[in-house]
């Protein structure tokens, strides 16, 4: 009787992980068959044209593209790249080596720090997948560019300029943002190409002075530290992008757990580590984090729970957090991802073919503040959502299930 009882209990077992598994699978063919289909319209729109163009957003019935120079361009090329691995069809390839090679030039840009997105979405996955040894120089000279906005005084690297634009009316002197998480992934990647520590040494300092400056003691985050120059000392912290300064910007905290998961696989330093896991804390038990694990634009917007979503803030912390869970044994992150994909991938956030400009989400949010970019597809959450269902493809794929 124990033996018949122990032999139906693993039978049972077994059917219900073979329906998980079967409905994963489903799930996430269903996905890369919607994105391929909405890219492939996409890339038909450019081809027309004769010209190269970098899709940003749609915005009253138009497609708005960016300038290689502007800090979204590497997010379609990458989005390219994701489709060729997530698909397997050589199109993806060919176009994501044409979108990437228009970026070369891009290498020596030193007026912003964008440049880690830029060149890391696009060579740095071009690299990952093909092995093409012309990428490697690209990204070691991308990652010298970016250097040079390292200030040694506060030892950080500088976000923006302050001699023009909205920037220069702020009164700063050296902003950082904690968007600028995001580039360090290209230094490191640099060291490990080139054997120069010097890269490894710039995003180390970086990623040090902003657990430092940029988090309060609940673990949520300024948008904007702007530093002394000369003494390195901080002269105010504030937001740009956010509701207010005292409050949370949901894409900056997205990128701070994105960004630490990374300098904790990078590094192995157990206080990034930390610094990943007590953000997305803040997040999880914050009072204002919607069930379906798809953020406000700002976690202290006046107007909840009628106030905005951003979808690309929820895919930047799906990705983060499917990467994760395979550096820790906490059982609550894959899940927590799994949660926030099951949402974007529904009717709610996911546009329907031949819609939204061919984009993947809709209901991003780009800079309230700015009235810039509001509740429009975005090029950076179709990015995103792509990597978050690559990651999830591979920890079920390959067995990890924290």
């Amino acid at each position: 009787m124990k033996q018949s009882f122990l032999l139906s209990f693993l039978l049972l077992i077994f059917s219900i992980s073979v329906c998980q598994s079967k409905n994963q699978r489903k799930f996430i063919d269903e996905n890369v068959k919607f994105a391929a289909e909405q890219y492939t319209l996409q890339t038909a729109l450019i081809e027309k044209t004769g010209k190269l163009l970098y899709p940003h957003t749609f915005i009253d019935g138009e497609i708005r593209y960016v300038h290689p120079t502007g800090w979204t361009s590497g997010f379609f090329p990458g989005s390219l790249w994701y489709l060729f691995e997530l698909a397997g069809d050589e199109k993806w390839r060919s176009w994501g080596e044409i979108f990437t090679e228009g970026l070369d030039s891009v290498k020596y840009l030193t007026n912003h720090h964008d440049i880690g997105f830029i060149i890391g979405c696009s060579f740095g996955n071009g690299l990952r997948l093909t092995g093409n040894e012309t990428y490697k120089d690209v990204i070691i000279q991308a990652a010298k560019s970016l250097s040079t906005r390292f200030r040694p005084a506060a030892g950080v690297i500088q976000s923006w300029n302050v001699t023009g634009g909205w920037q220069a009316e702020r009164g700063w002197e050296c902003p950082v943002i904690i968007d600028n998480m995001m580039n360090l992934e290209l230094l490191f990647n640099a060291t490990e190409l080139s054997g120069d520590s010097s890269f490894y040494r710039i995003a180390v300092s970086h990623a040090d002075k902003t657990i430092e400056n940029h988090f309060r003691p609940d673990y949520s985050t300024w948008h904007v530290v702007d530093y002394d120059l000369n003494k390195g000392s901080v002269r105010s912290k504030q937001t740009a992008q956010g509701y207010a300064d005292h409050s949370t910007w949901a894409r900056g905290q997205a990128w701070a757990i994105y960004g630490y998961t990374v300098c904790y696989r990078e590094t192995k330093d157990l206080r990034y580590l930390k610094q990943a896991e007590k953000a997305f804390d803040f997040v999880v038990h914050h009072p204002n984090f919607p069930e379906d694990g798809v953020p406000y634009w700002d976690f202290n917007a006046p107007d909840i729970p009628n106030a905005l979503r951003d979808a690309s803030a929820g895919a930047i912390m799906a990705s983060a957090l499917y990467e994760l869970s395979m550096h820790t044994q906490h059982k609550g992150y894959k899940k927590w991802a799994d949660k926030i994909m099951a949402s974007l991938a529904s009717p709610k956030y996911r546009s329907e073919i031949g819609d939204n400009g061919n984009f993947l989400l809709k209901h991003c949010v780009g800079s309230i503040p700015h009235g810039s970019e509001i509740d429009v597809p975005l090029s950076y959450a179709d990015y995103y959502f792509l990597e978050a269902l690559k990651r999830k493809r591979d920890i079920e794929r390959d067995g990890y299930f924290h």
